[in-house]
């Protein structure tokens, strides 16, 4: 099992900057590839990102792609999550998640964060 603890949310402008991280501990971060989510108001929770367990590989989805970029350091157990240019329908719940699986992750991942606010004003 792992736990996840995500931190770095706030309030942005639109076309600013914001970075996200997440803390895992538990079982060893690196058997782990690693997601990130989010929920707005009144909608369905969306794939962001992930990132393979070496990192080598990584999935975004198409409303962030050249946007935002993930990254992890498997020596400090961090996921971390860029967002650059931001926009006012980036407002959203962040979660970060894992799986041992990439196909998983990238849908249904087991492991859940309890999320980060971030709020980007126009």
């Amino acid at each position: 099992q792992v736990q996840l603890v995500e931190s770095g949310g706030g309030l942005a402008q639109a076309g600013g900057s914001l970075k996200l991280s997440c803390s895992a501990s538990g079982r060893m971060f690196s058997n782990y590839h690693m997601g990130w989510f989010r929920q707005a108001p009144g909608k369905e929770r969306e794939f962001v990102a992930a990132i393979s367990r070496s990192g080598g590989n990584t999935y975004y989805g198409d409303s962030v792609k050249g946007r935002f970029t993930i990254s992890r350091d498997n020596g400090k157990n961090t996921v971390y999550l860029q967002m650059n240019s931001l926009k006012p329908e980036d407002t959203a719940v962040y979660y970060c998640a894992a799986d041992i699986s990439i196909t998983v992750v990238v849908r249904t991942p087991r492991y859940w964060g309890q999320g980060t606010q971030v709020t980007v004003s126009s």
